[in-house]
């Protein structure tokens, strides 16, 4: 466990390293004395206390029932844990927009499998085995986590790449669901995805326990994945072969989360691009959807609501986008849940808003749990000075998967 000692001592020894450092720089300051250095080091100590004392926190943990709650603080020691968010870079939209770019991507080779839809669409699947596994050396009994990406995310984003990696340690092996049409597949129908229909993630999940029949079963949802799985969930109740599940950064209520997207700043800094890169998908599939849609009027879009009313909710049939929007909500299923799941959010998430964090329905179910950092942003979670190889949200995932898997029989009945 990471203690608050150990952190504050990371800390102070990075701010010592660069004192010395301004020592051997900088000879003078300003007018010609050590004005400048003491201004800086006078900075550097209030901004470190600022963060201590701000910044850095431990998460909120809420439950709807005992159980669940005591085996999270026993199995997952990080949900007790404070959060400290890389001190430079704590800020919500800067961890959203950095997360790409500094977190490493661990090389995965990946088996690429195509099964068959009801419609006769297709769905891509990347299968990582780890044949390697010694721990778990039988493939038959080989425990299998699920992943499911955000909603332009393939199996090869660096947060499904970190759960791999982290599965990997453990022994387990992965399958990445990528939506349709997003991995490079060609799209054999005109139909694509959404966070409210969980028609190919029920036949993902079929087909995943058929191959390996004997294997247990966990999944793991990224943001619209994670809205996906929590709607899937609250549809199934007790009839799945999920034994548990882990969400992060879900949207809970996608009027309130569109709403916050649409915010001037937060509009030209993320919707905009989101909404660009789905119409990217969109025209690369436009021989086979042009029979059916007007894609030239998508393609005029400029924000993703009117992504949604022109194409997203007129393809699955509702009557109008606020239909589709109230459906692909998974506050409204949240009370039919009936496997353990935890959810992480921060706080500070724009697309995920604080006020939209379904914490009230969270606690009406034994079934689920909530996680609630001050800090991380969307899919950030980034930690210690350069987070390169592991973030706060890799080591929630690895801890719960760990105990989903290996101390699971404890989480059967937690209405008890």
């Amino acid at each position: 466990m990471i203690s608050l000692d150990f952190n504050f001592n990371i800390l102070t020894r990075d701010l010592c390293d660069l004192s010395h450092y301004l020592e051997n720089q900088v000879k003078v300051g300003l007018f010609g004395s050590g004005v400048g250095l003491s201004l800086v080091l006078g900075f550097s100590a209030a901004y470190t206390c600022y963060y201590l004392l701000s910044v850095a926190k431990k998460p909120q943990l809420i439950s709807g029932g005992k159980k669940f709650y005591h085996f999270l603080r026993e199995q997952c020691p990080v949900v007790s844990e404070t959060y400290y968010p890389t001190f430079w870079c704590w800020e919500s939209r800067i961890q959203t927009l950095l997360r790409p770019f500094v977190t490493a991507k661990p090389g995965v080779v990946y088996k690429n499998e195509l099964i068959k839809a009801a419609d006769g669409g297709q769905i891509s699947l990347d299968w990582f085995d780890n044949d390697d596994s010694l721990s778990h050396p039988d493939p038959a009994t080989r425990p299998t986590v699920l992943l499911l990406p955000g909603l332009t995310g393939t199996s090869r984003e660096s947060y499904i790449l970190h759960m791999v990696q982290q599965s990997r340690d453990l022994g387990y092996r992965c399958v990445v669901f990528n939506n349709r049409g997003v991995s490079g597949e060609t799209l054999l129908t005109p139909r694509t995805y959404c966070a409210a229909n969980t028609e190919d993630l029920e036949t993902v999940i079929e087909h995943i326990q058929k191959t390996n029949e004997a294997a247990p079963i966990m999944a793991a949802g990224v943001s619209m994945g994670g809205m996906m799985l929590a709607n899937y969930l609250g549809r199934k109740g007790r009839e799945t072969c999920l034994k548990g599940v882990v969400v992060f950064s879900a949207g809970w209520d996608v009027f309130k989360c569109t709403a916050s997207l649409e915010k001037p700043l937060d509009r030209f800094i993320f919707n905009s691009y989101l909404t660009s890169c789905l119409q990217a998908s969109v025209h690369r599939h436009r021989p086979v959807l042009e029979k059916c849609y007007d894609i030239d009027h998508v393609m005029k879009a400029k924000t993703l609501r009117e992504f949604d009313e022109r194409f997203t909710s007129i393809m699955f049939g509702y009557p109008t986008n606020d239909d589709y929007y109230h459906d692909a909500s998974p506050v409204h299923r949240l009370k039919s849940v009936q496997v353990p799941m935890l959810c992480l959010n921060a706080a500070d998430d724009v697309f995920s808003p604080s006020h939209a964090i379904p914490v009230e329905a969270v606690k009406q179910n034994p079934n689920l749990a909530l996680l609630i950092t001050c800090h991380g942003g969307h899919i950030g979670f980034l930690e210690g000075l350069w987070p390169r190889r592991s973030t706060y949200m890799d080591r929630v995932f690895k801890q719960f998967a760990k105990a989903v898997i290996e101390q699971g029989s404890v989480l059967q009945d937690l209405s008890r």
